[in-house]
């Protein structure tokens, strides 16, 4: 009897220029079982929206070289294949306009920096839940 195989990693996208951070949310996220694709400018992640398969879910923050978090929503949102990933965004920003222009552009969630690995972790899960319950 073969062996029962563990379930493969949850894919995510994760869009941030600070090394420091993202080399943080690779860890907490690699450790948690996710499978992390890391894009650290505007560019990069775009590339991987236009040329990749859609992740479970793209993290990312909006102060960005190249193309900032906001385009990104909407680059995401306009892409037929991702248009139903859940986007949380994770940003230093935390002026109310921020936060309601990014959820009118499509983002789920909004977390703020600094942020603790529980409560993104139980965010990621939380949407991922969502994401698979039949609507």
């Amino acid at each position: 009897m073969p062996a029962p195989t563990s379930p493969a990693p949850v894919p995510l996208l994760v869009v941030e220029d600070n090394k420091d951070l993202s080399d943080i949310l690779m860890h907490v996220l690699r450790r948690a079982g996710f499978d992390v694709q890391l894009a650290r400018t505007g560019r990069e992640a775009e590339l991987a929206i236009t040329e990749g398969a859609p992740p479970a879910l793209a993290l990312m923050d909006i102060g960005l070289p190249y193309k900032d978090g906001f385009q990104l929503i909407q680059l995401i949102r306009a892409t037929p294949a991702w248009q139903q990933v859940p986007i949380v965004m994770l940003s230093g920003r935390n002026r109310r306009e921020d936060i309601e222009r990014a959820r009118a552009l499509g983002a789920d969630d909004y977390l703020i920096k600094p942020f603790q690995p529980a409560e993104l972790l139980s965010c990621i899960r939380r949407r991922l839940a969502a994401r698979s319950v039949p609507s």
